[in-house]
């Protein structure tokens, strides 16, 4: 089980998150990004397990504290988030407190969380690695093909959030550019990995992408 920590931001705020520490000494970090629900029991669960794994874990509360019932409060509180800051302050912030513990810091992020791995990718320089699943961000918000570190994404074939062919587009522009990356597909809706969100969770898709997951962070953090 994880607990509640106060990490610094690089503009000198304080910022609340969740720390899950693993039974071993020495592990690499990595920021977690939440769905658009907050910082609730799943991505508490999700932060505990991959702590489980043998990495540093930290989840910071973009939200402060607010948690989403329903899909409609969860876009509300989207939409009244600063992607920007939430990119360069919180997650920044986020990995600097990781990384001063020594070792390498990967970004992860889930949906709304994908996207901002994505502008994590493109503007946090002490991140060292990246995993994106289902969330991508809009085209003004920055040059994918600018990335350098690592990339891994996981896609649905059947999202009605983030369409398979814009994924397609974007995987063109990450080619074009020469970054190093691993998209993968599966036959699967939106929040596949989600068993208590939209309703969508595929068992084997979303296993499938966690071994990646955990694979890619051994590889690249290790």
């Amino acid at each position: 089980m994880g607990s509640r920590i106060e990490f610094t931001r690089p503009d000198g705020q304080k910022a609340p998150g969740y720390l899950a520490e693993p039974a071993r000494t020495g592990a690499p970090g990595v920021v977690m990004l939440e769905e658009w629900w907050g910082v609730n029991d799943e991505i508490k669960h999700t932060a505990d397990r991959l702590a489980s794994e043998n990495f540093r874990v930290l989840v910071p509360d973009l939200f402060r504290g607010r948690v989403a019932a329903t899909g409609d409060e969860a876009h509300h509180m989207m939409q009244g988030l600063d992607f920007g800051d939430a990119a360069t302050q919180d997650t920044r912030g986020a990995v600097q407190y990781l990384k001063r513990s020594g070792g390498k810091v990967g970004v992860i992020g889930f949906c709304m969380g994908g996207a901002l791995t994505f502008l994590a990718a493109m503007n946090v320089p002490e991140a060292d690695a990246a995993v994106a699943w289902y969330g991508f961000p809009p085209p003004e918000a920055g040059d994918p093909s600018k990335i350098r570190i690592p990339l891994m994404a996981h896609w649905a074939l059947h999202d009605e959030f983030f369409t398979i062919d814009v994924v397609d587009a974007l995987e063109q522009k990450l080619k074009a550019g020469n970054v190093p990356h691993e998209f993968h597909r599966y036959d699967a809706k939106h929040a596949f990995a989600n068993p208590k969100g939209l309703g969508n969770y595929d068992r084997e898709s979303a296993e499938k992408a966690w071994r990646r997951t955990v694979d890619f962070f051994n590889r690249t953090l290790r």
